[in-house]
């Protein structure tokens, strides 16, 4: 019995809770890439969690049109936004392995966490 018992606790710690960060500066191919992932991983019966959608950061800068600083004073307004999406998955390093093995669209980072569950 206890024997049995040592083989199921080493089952268990196969799984990690596995955090798939997406981040990016084009909405719609980090909408697709987020759906793709979840899709893949239903598909392997796995437990999901998200996408859960952070806030998002914009980058503003400021800056004046005339280049000597003479004349009137006008400026340019320009802003860049980040979209950030989160992932949880339960599951095996090997089957996260074959998940993220998928066409992910240029402009969109992807970091993946692990952590023993």
């Amino acid at each position: 019995m206890a024997y049995q018992k040592e083989g199921k606790a080493s089952e268990e710690a196969a799984y990690n809770k596995i955090r798939i960060t997406l981040t990016s500066t084009n909405m719609k191919s980090l909408e697709k890439v987020s759906a793709e992932l979840i899709k893949g991983a239903k598909e392997k019966n796995l437990k999901v969690k998200g996408p859960v959608r952070m806030p998002t950061k914009r980058l503003r800068i400021t800056t004046r049109k005339t280049p000597c600083g003479e004349g009137s004073k006008t400026f340019d307004k320009f802003q860049m936004r980040v979209y950030k999406r989160l992932i949880d998955l339960v599951s095996t390093s090997e089957i996260v392995k074959v998940i993220t093995s998928i066409s992910i669209d240029p402009g969109v980072d992807v970091e993946v966490t692990m952590t023993d569950s």
